[in-house]
């Protein structure tokens, strides 16, 4: 009875407002733009620059619009649910924190643990494809790296190290350990770079449409179509990211709901536009490459338009990697602070106000990632993780609304209980369309996070020894 008790101690809504309310690690800098470049940092990149032709040669077709309908749905309504948390619950540490309040202790740490893994593996995965953007751009300079050092092991012949993805990430997270505000200043100009490109790219590409590269329009059938859907998930993510940075907000209550369902809304539009045109513009069978979108252009003769493409994905996949390596840290920040990991991650730097002592680490482990792991085998581990934490966030507002129905809400998740019901549907069906060795791979990172729970954090947890 004393283990179950202590798995689903709790904090309170109210004890979890009173603690970000009094916080003072971090100075709140951040308005509704901010927040809203920064959930759209962290939605479009790798996915839509890269993602999308590798699937539509490998799994879509042409369908692979169909796929990001899909994909779209089960994050649509799991950005409604996280809207309604985000306005009631501005802390820092996201569906961890809003996972303590509902469900309690133990769940809260295995979603915070898998988040603790998923948010550096998005950074690894979008340093690959900036990688691989970047050599494009040098290969139409005449530049090319060594033949080891263009990628990782195993993504092409003569591959070892992707030199340039290992780079960035390390890039990123010096920046990220400097003033807040001047990343988020930085990264709200690169987002606005990234939709230029990609308005760009419909705006030209709709006069080179041949309708015949749409047939056939589902090469792969709909199996093809719902395994598309369960890797472009990767790509309609990423809102989540910027309620991670809510005690950094100046309003975090009115802007964070908003910030949520600006960015995802923004971001779903872009997408469907571009699939559309990239797999009108060129057959999608040759779009299997690190950057489809650039070489797409290269390949009707419009060298030009390829080159700012190349320019747009740079500055727009570094709006992603700004974005998640931000969200990383800070749930590492999050956790420590709840003694669930070691006091001495939830530091601030004394100058900077960052938490460096999670940052830095992140940084040189996503740099050993990214220049060593394939893209597509890392994006598929991210998936399957916050698919889970989705279910889990779904689920949760249906238990809030039935516990504490008498709670404020500062945004409210429309047609409860169906919009939940469809989060979590969605997103346990499209589980089911991942391989078996992703499922193997989350499997043996929660029963590390279990070993982990049960021999540190059930007894340095802040909560220890007196459980709600």
């Amino acid at each position: 009875m004393a283990i179950w008790q202590n798995l689903t101690r709790h904090k309170s809504v109210e004890e979890i407002q009173r603690e970000a309310g009094e916080s003072r690690a971090f100075q709140r800098v951040l308005g509704l733009g901010h927040l809203t470049a920064i959930g759209l940092g962290g939605i479009i990149g790798v996915g839509i620059f890269v993602l999308t032709g590798i699937v539509a040669a490998r799994d879509s077709g042409p369908a692979i619009i169909l796929s990001f309908v899909i994909a779209g749905t089960a994050s649509a309504a799991a950005a409604l649910c996280y809207a309604e948390f985000a306005g009631m619950l501005p802390v820092t540490g996201s569906t961890y924190a809003y996972t303590y309040a509902v469900l309690g202790e133990f769940p809260a740490w295995l979603i915070g643990w898998d988040f603790l893994l998923e948010y550096p593996l998005i950074v690894a995965v979008v340093a690959a494809g900036w990688s691989g953007y970047v050599q494009a751009l040098l290969g139409s300079a005449g530049l090319t790296l060594p033949l080891w050092a263009q990628g990782a092991l195993g993504s092409a012949p003569g591959h070892v190290f992707d030199v340039i993805a290992a780079g960035v990430s390390l890039a990123i997270a010096l920046l990220l350990t400097l003033r807040t505000e001047w990343g988020a200043r930085f990264n709200s100009t690169i987002v606005t770079i990234k939709i230029a490109g990609l308005l760009l790219v419909i705006a030209v590409g709709l006069f080179f449409i041949h309708p015949s590269n749409w047939h056939p329009f589902m090469p792969f059938g709909f199996h093809g179509v719902l395994v598309g859907a369960a890797v472009v998930f990767f790509a309609v993510f990423g809102y989540d990211t910027l309620t991670t940075a809510a005690e950094e907000a100046k309003n975090p209550q009115r802007d964070l709901p908003w910030a949520v369902v600006l960015s995802l809304a923004i971001s779903m539009a872009l997408y469907l536009a571009v699939c559309l045109v990239l797999t009108g513009i060129v057959p999608y069978t040759t779009l299997d490459n690190a950057a489809p979108v650039a070489n797409a252009f290269s390949a009707i003769g419009l060298p030009w338009v390829m080159i700012v493409i190349s320019l747009a994905a740079i500055a727009g996949i570094t709006s992603v990697l700004f974005a998640n390596l931000l969200a990383g840290a800070r749930i590492g920040f999050a956790l420590s602070r709840d003694g669930l990991l070691p006091a001495w991650f939830a530091r601030v730097h004394p100058r900077f106000k960052t938490p460096y002592r999670t940052t830095l680490p992140l940084g040189i482990l996503i740099a050993l990632v990214a220049g060593l792991f394939p893209l597509t085998t890392v994006a598929r581990l991210v998936n399957i993780g916050f698919l889970s934490a989705f279910i889990v966030i779904s689920g949760s507002i249906l238990v809030l609304r039935y516990t504490r129905p008498e709670l404020p809400r500062r945004f409210r998740t429309p047609w409860v209980p169906v919009v939940p019901l469809i989060g979590m549907g969605f997103s346990a069906w499209l589980i089911t369309g991942l391989p078996a060795s992703t499922d193997w791979g989350f499997a043996v990172w929660i029963g590390l996070g279990i070993l982990v729970y049960f021999g540190y954090g059930i007894r340095r947890s802040r909560l220890a020894g007196h459980s709600n």
